[in-house]
């Protein structure tokens, strides 16, 4: 048996898979904020509990939103900021009396469609996941590229592309610097930058729902998000030129057809990858309203206002959805 564990920033999920790849149970707990013990007890609990449903003990790997890095053992770049700086994968090895192996978030979702999802056959993929964070994975030829200090594909902690005089210098990011893509394009990014624009809060949810009810304020804040995810995705196409572009976006019911189009459109750059959506709906209408060149294909059908939606809540571990 194997056991996943996908560690997100709001919530975390277990998945137990037979030898088959073939699924058995899954549960899923809230993420204690700022409690890095309590994180790694709840994620210690998942594990024996699926274990005691199923009777029987398996393999582990867990899906974390950083870097473990190769030389301390240590986290870096976490979201999830009380993990940055500690010995996760260690702590969970101990307290589950055997190995436990932690990775990227990103950098799973982005091998996975590659080796068995949507991107099988692609030479070069580039993963996004868009949640309470932005992360980002690359594969080539098959072989996830992680780099010497494990950080190839994050794309989050690079600044936002082109920015207008209001965008300037953006907001203050974990890392120590402003500006960054996941200041603006994450689920919080994007709640924060409604507020600051309109002066009131709301999740991003309810900022959702109120521009498909005819809000003009929530209308533009989705405006502006879809638009600064494709000035950061030209940069990826320009840079690593990937063959395929694999879109795994969690917020709520963005509309991320108008992404593509955004980025299709977008005159920095000529590319025009093959865009996957793990739940964009593609159908001839919506084929036909797309640039010529420009290749989607999808695997559900998720829509708003019956056009398409790129995001849905799902795991990292993509291989055991598929």
């Amino acid at each position: 048996m194997r056991i996943g564990v996908d560690l997100g920033g709001t919530k975390t999920e277990a998945l137990a898979l037979d030898d088959h790849g073939h699924e058995l149970r899954r549960i899923r707990r809230p993420t204690p904020q700022q409690d890095y013990l309590g994180t790694v007890q709840t994620i210690t609990a998942l594990v024996q509990d699926l274990e005691q449903e199923i009777g029987g003990r398996g393999t582990v790997g867990v899906g974390i939103p950083g870097t473990v890095i190769a030389a301390t053992g240590l986290v870096k770049n976490a979201n999830s900021t009380w993990l940055n700086g500690r010995p996760l994968q260690h702590d969970l090895s101990e307290a589950l009396s055997r190995e436990v192996r932690c990775a990227n978030d990103a950098n799973c979702f982005a091998i996975s469609e590659a080796t068995d999802g949507a991107a099988v056959g692609a030479e070069v993929v580039f993963g996004v996941i868009l949640g309470t964070g932005c992360g980002g994975g690359v594969v080539v030829r098959g072989g996830l590229l992680t780099g010497p200090n494990g950080l190839a594909g994050e794309w989050g902690h690079t600044p936002l592309p082109w920015p207008s005089a209001e965008e300037w210098p953006g907001p203050q990011c974990y890392c120590g610097r402003r500006g960054c893509l996941e200041t603006w394009i994450s689920g919080r990014g994007f709640e924060r930058d409604f507020e600051r624009v309109e002066g009131r809060s709301l999740p991003s949810a309810e900022i959702v729902a109120a521009a498909a009810g005819g809000d003009a304020d929530a209308e533009a804040a989705l405006v502006r998000l879809e638009d600064r995810i494709a000035r950061g995705l030209s940069t990826i196409v320009n840079i690593v030129d990937p063959d395929v572009i694999v879109l795994d976006l969690q917020m709520p019911n963005i509309d991320g057809f108008t992404v593509l189009q955004e980025l299709n459109a977008d005159q920095r750059t000529s590319v025009i990858p093959l865009i996957v959506s793990t739940s964009l709906a593609v159908d001839a209408e919506l084929k036909a309203k797309l640039p010529i060149g420009t290749r989607v294909i999808s695997k559900n059908l998720i829509s708003r206002e019956n056009v398409s939606l790129f995001l849905r809540d799902a795991t990292s571990f993509r291989s055991a959805l598929s």
